[in-house]
């Protein structure tokens, strides 16, 4: 029973995962859960009806084997071929496998729900094509075990559903900076100011456009070279800065300290921090994802924002109050509230602000996650969270009162 149990379940696995091998091979399915079924399900089958087969095909007593009988011989190179081809299939069942966990699609839309507003978020951004292993596992096996493990625990959480809403972001699990942005980023170069237009518009019926023009003092490069200024300096190889972080999103950050290239040492302490709540905090080297947190990932922090940013590119039409009755809608969490107060403007024109609001609202709402917009701190600047103000809040100071300031022409100016 055994045997014949075996032989069915190895051969049916076998034919469907060849059958589909070819069929991805020509790009001819695309439904992530068929991905599970035939590079991970399929996979498993076979190995378990090879497994059932050996059991089944068990001597009682081992035959003497003689090369030159031609029956034994016979039964030796047919064995030794299907076990070159049980190797083959096996060896490519496990590089698909692991090559589709290491996917996009596994990622995102296997793990739906949980992982949705990172899937959409990491979709529209700038690294759309950057795979998510390539920043979520870093080199070598041991952190790619790590990462799979991880990953397992994920799995078990979303089918017993006792994954937390919104899902907690863990930085001290994400891999250092130099093992993934430093792949194409390199923080000893020098990029100099960079322009950067902030258009906001108010809620009159003209949609009053505001235009503010900032000079920011990106900088970077290395010391060595004569160039460490701007904002990049943080990053400049010359320099050492450590801090602790008492809380998991790393958002409180009582200490900070500064090694120079001459070894000269500074801590700033907020007052009234204990040495016990440094001695339970995380300690930890800064680096680029200390202010690029959401590089992957970003969600607009406010309507006004979101709306801001549609507008400034045309997408949404300058029809009256437009800026207010988007913001509205959006909080009220129904876009479709335009055509209500729009009845007698182009039906063009409503259909293409409806159509906006709606994408801004599911590029940034998901109710089955508590995820909104603002949900996810971003510490690139400091208007909607506190960013830079970590750290730059004339707060954290040394024994002799020097102090991390907070003066605005360090990072930027306005033109």
């Amino acid at each position: 029973m055994l045997r014949v149990t075996g032989a069915v379940l190895t051969t049916v696995s076998a034919v469907l995962f060849l059958v589909v091998f070819l069929a991805d091979l020509f790009g001819l399915h695309t439904n992530p859960y068929v991905g599970v079924i035939f590079f991970l399900i399929l996979p498993a089958g076979f190995v378990i009806g090879l497994v059932l087969f050996a059991f089944g095909n068990w001597p009682t007593s081992w035959p003497r084997i003689d090369l030159n009988d031609p029956t034994q011989r016979t039964t030796a190179v047919i064995v030794l071929a299907l076990t070159i081809a049980n190797v083959v299939i096996i060896s490519m069942a496990a590089y698909r496998g692991v090559e589709y966990m290491d996917s996009v699609a596994f990622c995102g839309q296997v793990c739906h729900t949980p992982m949705q507003p990172e899937f959409v978020a990491h979709a529209t951004g700038a690294h759309a094509n950057v795979k998510c292993v390539d920043c979520h596992v870093g080199a070598g096996a041991a952190s790619f075990v790590s990462a799979k493990a991880a990953g397992t625990r994920r799995v078990i959480a979303m089918i017993r559903r006792s994954y937390s809403r919104p899902i907690v972001p863990e930085p001290s699990q994400l891999v250092k900076a130099d093992d993934t942005c430093e792949h194409c980023h390199s923080p000893a170069l020098y990029h100099g100011d960079k322009i950067r237009r902030v258009v906001e518009f108010a809620d009159d019926e003209k949609n009053t456009q505001t235009v503010t023009t900032l000079k920011v003092h990106v900088g970077g490069g290395d010391e060595r070279r004569g160039l460490a200024t701007g904002i990049h300096w943080h990053m400049n190889v010359a320099n050492d800065i450590e801090y602790i972080a008492t809380d998991k999103t790393r958002q409180t950050i009582p200490w900070v300290r500064m090694k120079d290239r001459e070894g000269r040492v500074r801590e700033f302490v907020v007052a009234g921090t204990t040495p016990e709540q440094l001695a339970k905090g995380e300690r930890r080297r800064m680096d680029c994802m200390d202010c690029h947190n959401r590089p992957s990932h970003d969600i607009a922090p406010t309507p006004e924002r979101a709306v801001n940013d549609a507008m400034a590119l045309g997408v949404i039409p300058r029809l009256p109050f437009i800026h207010r009755e988007s913001v509205k809608a959006l909080k009220a969490g129904n876009p479709a509230l335009l055509r209500d107060f729009y009845q007698s403007q182009p039906r063009d024109q409503v259909d293409r602000a409806v159509a906006a609001v709606q994408d801004i609202y599911q590029r940034s709402v998901f109710p089955a996650m508590n995820v909104t917009f603002g949900t996810y701190p971003n510490n690139i600047g400091h208007i909607d969270s506190p960013g830079c103000f970590r750290c730059h809040d004339d707060d954290h100071k040394t024994t002799d009162g020097k102090k991390i300031g907070q003066d605005c022409e360090t990072c930027h100016a306005i033109e």
